[in-house]
């Protein structure tokens, strides 16, 4: 049970307007990759040395020790910030975990299963929307974003690789499962929360979630792609009143992504893992159709589990 002193601070808090309860999460954010960059930078130094650290910068991957040491800048400079921000600012800034998080499972199994079905049968919708953001041209002054992503792409490169099932498995649960549970914390967690009790409006809340989590990584030619997914998995929170559907639809994203460029790398599937090329225009509209019913079908299961205001 909370104290006293715990609930009269949780008042004060709250009572506070969202738009500064949004300021103080961007401030938790911004402290919190602060101190994990330099852990992360201070550990990388320690065990490698400043050759690795060197590398890093100059993305020279073929550095020894290379891999090993981004997967520490990785997690301790990004996804453990991007996990601690949310839990912190929910826990002792507004003291309202299970409000600004939704961990709980109080919600019908079934919308698991419909979010795996959305997921699945979204993926050439996904492929259509990211060749519509590749034909889109940056103005020369921007130019910089391209080679940042073709950068970001060398480096997620490097990471995938992947010589036995055991570093697909590992690649799995930390790109896959930890990154998927520290984006949603914070995006469909904290601040979509924020964001609704800002605008009085869940779906411009889910929508202003999914531009900033697109914009969140970076990547301008993945940025209508992404930019969906975010507004899939706002409403699979919305609807079902748990972070844990969105956190799945997530995984399955990132797992498939892992599993298919693990399949690739050792010619075990004929495709390559990025190619944009696998659907046709019959299959990008029927992806749209069997997504708009399943989500339906999804919403009517959250309806008939609890009235649902949007």
């Amino acid at each position: 049970m909370e104290n006293i002193a715990d609930k009269q601070a949780s008042k004060v808090t709250s009572g506070l307007h969202p738009s500064l309860q949004f300021l103080m999460f961007v401030g938790v954010l911004i402290g919190v990759f602060i101190i994990g960059n330099l852990i992360g930078a201070g550990l990388v130094f320690a065990i490698y040395g400043m050759k690795t650290f060197m590398a890093i910068a100059q993305m020279d991957t073929t550095v020894p020790h290379f891999i090993p040491a981004v997967w520490i800048l990785q997690v301790a400079g990004t996804t453990l910030p991007i996990l601690a921000a949310p839990l912190l600012f929910a826990r002792f800034l507004v003291n309202n975990t299970q409000d600004y998080i939704k961990p709980g499972f109080k919600f019908p199994p079934v919308m698991l299963l419909l979010v795996a079905g959305i997921m699945f049968a979204s993926m050439p919708l996904i492929e259509f929307l990211s060749n519509l953001n590749q034909k889109m041209v940056l103005p020369h002054f921007l130019q910089w974003m391209r080679d940042s992503e073709d950068s970001a792409e060398k480096l997620t490169t490097a990471l995938l690789k992947m010589d036995n099932i055991g570093q697909m498995l590992f690649n799995l649960v930390f790109i896959g499962l930890f990154t998927a549970i520290a984006e949603e914390f914070m995006f469909r967690g904290a601040m979509q929360t924020i964001f609704e009790k800002w605008f009085k409006n869940k779906h411009a809340a889910i929508w202003v979630t999914a531009i900033l989590f697109s914009a969140f990584h970076m990547e301008f030619f993945g940025f209508l792609p992404r930019m969906m997914l975010g507004v899939l998995f706002g409403y699979f929170v919305v609807y079902s009143g748990s972070i844990w559907p969105a956190v799945l639809g997530h995984f399955i994203n990132n797992g498939t992504d892992v599993v298919l460029t693990y399949l690739s790398q050792h010619k075990l599937i004929k495709m390559e893992a990025d190619d944009q090329h696998v659907f046709n225009n019959a299959a990008y509209a029927i992806s749209f159709v069997i997504v708009l019913f399943l989500f339906w079908v999804y919403q009517k299961v959250a309806t008939n589990k609890k009235p649902v205001q949007v």
